[in-house]
Parts: structure tokens; sequence; C-alpha cells
């Protein structure tokens, strides 16, 4: 179907010429509306004929999205009354602005939206320990069996320090100036057991205490955004999300 004048303006139209197929650009933009609350619980979607027009393609890529999303328990759909957004999603309002800080400061580094999603989804699919070190296993018979026990503690340690280490960097603005910080290291050496053992644990209290201050800072942040939101919707103040959902309740 080609698109038209009209639907050239939808914030719902889609790039044929895009590398990501039609319904899937679609499915992610409802996605976005409906993850970060800009589609409410209840909302009704618009019909297939109608979301099909504003995005310039054919009625059953629309129904393949709609089944897609209800498949996902994302939306119902209801005989002889449409499709809604289901009861009980979960939503995450800061999502919108957390994605477009990032993309204003990967323009102002010169890169593309895209090129951000693109790195952003390889960092998040790669393992905290795919690239810890490990330690090299002797050859057969070179070692008794209690370094060989030890060898395999420490790269077990090792793991699990790789593991903290990835989810600690999530929290790093979280960790107390005053929480007890593993040795500095200021030769070159192997760590023992020993080591590690102090080394893991220091980081499973940073990560522990860390947690419990992102728990409390997101419990403030959510409060103060639903402030904010609520005063934005009276004052008219709109993100992109925001804005296509404006676009489609003035045609609803």
């Amino acid at each position: 179907m080609a698109q038209s004048a009209t639907n050239t303006e939808s914030p719902f139209a889609v790039d044929p010429e895009d590398e990501l197929p039609v319904g899937l650009q679609l499915t992610l933009r409802l996605r976005a509306l409906i993850a970060t609350g800009r589609l409410p619980a209840g909302e009704r979607l618009p019909s297939v004929r109608r979301l099909a027009e504003w995005a310039g393609v054919n009625l059953n890529t629309v129904r393949a999205v709609y089944a897609g999303l209800e498949d996902e328990g994302l939306v119902a759909s209801h005989h002889g009354r449409g499709t809604f957004v289901a009861e009980g999603v979960r939503t995450a309002p800061e999502l919108e602005e957390i994605a477009g800080d990032a993309i204003r400061r990967a323009l102002a580094a010169g890169l593309s939206a895209r090129e951000l999603a693109e790195v952003t989804l390889v960092c998040a699919a790669i393992p905290a320990d795919a690239l810890g070190d490990v330690d090299v296993a002797p050859a057969p018979g070179a070692i008794d069996a209690a370094e060989a026990e030890a060898i395999g503690v420490r790269q077990e340690l090792r793991r699990q320090i790789g593991v903290l280490e990835g989810e600690l960097a999530d929290f790093a603005r979280f960790i107390p100036a005053d929480l007890p910080t593993a040795p500095r290291v200021t030769s070159a050496h192997v760590a023992g057991v020993e080591e590690l053992e102090q080394t893991r644990d220091t980081l499973v209290a940073q990560l522990s205490e860390a947690r419990r201050a992102a728990e409390r800072r997101a419990a403030e942040e959510a409060r103060r955004r639903a402030a904010e939101a609520a005063a934005g919707r009276e004052a008219g103040e709109a993100g992109p999300l925001a804005r296509a959902m404006g676009w489609w309740r003035q045609r609803g």
C-alpha cells in the first residue's frame, strides 16, 4: 500500500525501505507506547483498518501485529468490541526519558540513534563474564589434586566476580562513598583463593547496598515523575511518545 500525504505525517507511518520488516516496526511502536504507559491498560486500540491507513500497510500486517501482541499478553481482543491494552501490563514511564537522554548524547557525539540501539542490544546480550580471566589448565600430570582443586576454585571465584562486577556496573552511582572496597593490588600476581574470596564478598556487600539505594532512589523518582507527568499533561508538555498519542487522540 502506498503511503498517502496524510499518513506520511503519521507517527505510526513505517518505512518500507528499512531493514526491519514493516510489521516489526509497527509492533515496536505499540510496545513502546504500552511499556511507557502512554497506552494505559484498558485503552482501546485503533481498528485494523484505521491503523493500516495510519501506518501505510495492508490489513493483514496489522492483524498479524495485533495477534503477536495478544500472544505476548500485551493486548486482548474482544469480539465485536475491538482490541484493548491488557490489564496488569508492566509499565515504566521513565523509559521514554532514559531513551531520550541516550539519543541526545549519541547525536551530540555525531552518532545515530540506530547505532546506539544496535550497540545497546549487543552489549546487553553479551554475558558479563564472557571475557573474564581464566586460569590456564596445565598439562595432565603436571600438578597434584590439591592444586587442581585450587585452580577450579579460582576459576569459579573469577566467574562469580565477573558476574558481580557486571551487575554492579549498573548500580555504580548508588554505591555509598564510605562502603569498604577490595584491597588495591600494587603489583602483578596471580590472585589466590583467599584474595578472590575477599574481592567477591566485598562486591556482594557493595551490590547489596547499591541495590537498596537504587530501590530507594527509584521509589523517589517514581513519585517525582508521576507528579511531573501530571503537571506536564496539564501544561501540554509532551515527549515523542506523548506527541504520538496526542496525534492518535485527535483522530480518535
